[in-house]
């Protein structure tokens, strides 16, 4: 949340060089609050456990939010009874003509897809196209990142040798960005993915920045310099025991996965994972929310 200081103070230059928010008493007066409207489309198979790691990350904040559920309609899940979806979900064309402060994509099981292959990808384009005019700020996941990316600016994604699973060392690029603000010089996050994007093809996207690399991981953080599309190649909003849900998942499969990365004490996967990436996970879906949700959206959507 912003600091509210008295415009003369001495304090504000120096605070607002190093790019932290501070709000003047003259601006917070006239500052009118309402709860934010967030839209979740999952496109996860483990829906629930999806949507109790995110709202447990939405709801880290001082900021009321309403949050909606949306599943896409030309695709039929098999992982989450069809009550849960009845009952808690929606489709696009039943929000369509709504307008939201921010959006999250997740992730999907879908990278090693050509896009157009996805069954639901015309949908999905329509979801991003609709965007652009009725969300303030999305926030993209994983393969959903890799989608927006390549939708939104045409970056390609590339297959990796093999899958990239664990936890890893990453490093910003940009420090007083508001995104990471409060964040480590190095801090960590979760990977689970067959696929990547890389530097040099979001560089060539002149309305890109990279905020966060990993030398293992490749880039983590990307966003547009208006920030109303951030793109998060990995997973911080995993709870402990997912990574190794997965590996046992595959391991089962007779994949014969390789043990995730940083992850198992000892790369002992009969042992607790340990989980190290929970703070930054939480400064970085605040900062989203502040930064990009909360202090730039108008009062009145209609006005997007």
């Amino acid at each position: 949340m912003p600091i509210r200081i008295d415009a003369s103070l001495p304090a504000r230059n120096v605070l607002e060089m190093e790019n932290i928010f501070v709000m003047t008493r003259e601006r917070a007066v006239h500052q009118d609050i309402r709860p934010l409207r967030i839209v979740i489309l999952n496109l996860m198979p483990t829906k629930v456990e999806t949507e109790t790691q995110l709202l447990r990350l939405l709801s880290n904040s001082p900021i009321q939010v309403d949050v909606e559920l949306l599943q896409m309609a030309t695709h039929t899940s098999k992982n989450t009874a069809q009550e849960h979806l009845l009952t808690f979900y929606r489709t696009f064309d039943e929000i369509k003509d709504r307008k939201y402060d921010g959006m999250i994509i997740t992730g999907a099981p879908v990278e090693q897809m050509p896009f157009e292959q996805v069954d639901y990808w015309p949908e999905l384009c329509e979801i991003f196209t609709w965007s652009r005019r009725h969300v303030y700020s999305t926030f993209h996941i994983c393969w959903g990142a890799q989608a927006g990316l390549y939708f939104h600016h045409g970056v390609p994604k590339y297959p990796l040798e093999q899958k990239l699973s664990g936890v890893y060392s990453h490093r910003l690029l940009d420090p007083i960005h508001p995104l990471v603000r409060g964040l480590d010089d190095e801090y960590m996050a979760p990977h689970s993915r067959y696929t990547e994007v890389r530097r040099q093809d979001i560089y060539k996207a002149k309305s890109l920045q990279v905020l966060s690399f990993s030398e293992q991981a490749g880039v983590h953080l990307v966003a547009d310099f208006c920030c109303r599309n951030i793109y998060a190649t990995g997973h911080s909003e995993y709870d402990r025991e997912t990574l190794a849900k997965e590996y046992f998942r595959d391991v089962a499969k007779g994949i014969h996965p390789a043990v995730p990365v940083n992850y198992f004490p000892e790369d002992d996967p009969q042992r607790t994972p340990r989980m190290h990436w929970r703070s930054a996970a939480t400064i970085l879906f605040a900062n989203w929310l502040n930064y990009y949700v909360y202090q730039r959206t108008p009062y009145d959507l209609s006005v997007l």
